[in-house]
């Protein structure tokens, strides 16, 4: 299907990227488990030497991803962390990035603990007011980057006005779409240069597979990061690329129950009387609640919250005792999962920043799944009492 502007979402879905194969007529795209290809003469080839750089299972998926994201060009990648690799790698020593003080562990590690040891600096701000971002930029600022909604205080970015500063100043502008996914939002339509997944998530949806995902409309960008990604060789595999593009088909689906679940459980908390306070988009109350309504088609299923006591010890017991909310890292499964960030996916992070942005021992986050929203109801009210 070609990736037409006009073609509705679920449509895209479905079948963008996917074509039945030439030889067998099979409708869908096969796994091409092989590490090379034969060639008819030294440089005679049918378009793939090796699958590093050219696989038709994962050509299928980056297509997909490109026409999901409006984009011209999708590139996917070992892992989400390894395709925010890909993108630093475009900067050289000496550059300077501004991103959000409240971002995924992960990559507050690979800033911090990788690329800062080649020379690229790193600004952690509060972008919950873009125009503070004005306020970092000099000449060897080469990129913005940020996630909205932010990991794990779900925290709105407005991405417009961060790509009116970025364009106005000649940098680079990369959004962290993971939690939206591109059936809530389309950050290249808003004035993105790059977009990124963590395709493990929502893309994936089923919990098993572990992948990432660029996709952007820039020719010499696309191309430099296509270098990138043959060069240094984190590629994900064909098994893997074939299990997203089945997951891919309903992503819409998913989406739309993970969101109304995500409402009534949200609701839910915000009601109960140990709860302190629940962090999540679609509340009027969210401090960007407009421009979460004026740039995503939903609000998601992605929640977290804290008990009137920042009581670590409280929130433990209360995991320990869920019944269909797994306690484990990651997000975006059908099933619904509890984490907690403190210890888990932001153990990485200082406690003294994580404090400054509200990242509280006690704070909760769910990745609400597609179950009956009934039984994860009356989970948390068995759990929390």
């Amino acid at each position: 299907m070609e990736n037409n502007s006009n073609t509705r979402f679920g449509t895209k879905a479905v079948h963008a990227g996917v074509k039945p194969d030439p030889t067998t007529g099979a409708i869908m795209t096969p796994i091409y488990q092989t590490s090379t290809y034969v060639q008819r003469s030294p440089g005679d080839h049918k378009g793939f030497e090796y699958s590093r750089t050219q696989n038709p299972t994962r050509f299928a998926l980056q297509d997909s991803i490109a026409a999901l994201e409006n984009a011209k060009y999708g590139l996917c990648f070992g892992s989400g962390l390894a395709a925010i690799d890909a993108v630093i790698k475009l900067l050289k020593p000496g550059d300077e990035v501004i991103t959000g003080d409240d971002l995924y562990g992960g990559t507050y590690r690979i800033f911090t603990k990788i690329f800062a040891k080649y020379g690229i600096k790193f600004h952690f701000i509060s972008m919950e007011d873009v125009t503070n971002i004005e306020n970092y930029i000099n000449t060897n600022t080469k990129l913005i980057w940020i996630e909205t909604p932010t990991n794990p205080m779900m925290n709105i970015i407005d991405i417009r006005g961060a790509a009116a500063i970025a364009q106005a100043h000649k940098i680079l502008l990369g959004v962290d779409n993971t939690f939206a996914t591109p059936y809530l939002q389309n950050p290249l339509d808003l004035g993105a240069d790059i977009v990124m997944h963590s395709v493990t998530k929502y893309l994936g949806g089923h919990s098993d597979v572990v992948m990432g995902a660029l996709a952007l409309n820039n020719d010499k960008l696309a191309a430099e990061l296509a270098f990138i990604q043959n060069s240094c060789g984190a590629v994900c595999g064909p098994q893997d690329a074939f299990l997203v593009l089945r997951g891919i088909k309903t992503l819409h689906l998913r989406m739309q129950r993970h969101c109304e679940n995500g409402e009534k459980v949200a609701n839910y908390l915000a009601n109960h009387p140990k709860v302190g306070k629940v962090y999540w988009p679609g509340f009027e109350t969210h401090p960007n609640h407009e421009i979460a309504k004026s740039q995503m088609r939903g609000f998601g299923g992605m929640i977290s919250f804290v008990f009137k006591e920042d009581d670590m010890q409280q929130s433990f017991r209360v995991m320990e005792k869920f019944k269909h909310f797994a306690l484990a890292e990651s997000l975006g499964g059908v099933e619904s999962l509890a984490n907690h960030p403190a210890t888990m996916t932001h153990g990485a992070i200082p406690r003294e920043e994580r404090m400054k942005v509200g990242l509280l021992d006690s704070l909760i986050r769910l990745s609400v799944g597609i179950e009956d929203v009934e039984d994860l109801i009356e989970d948390l009210r068995q759990a929390i009492g």
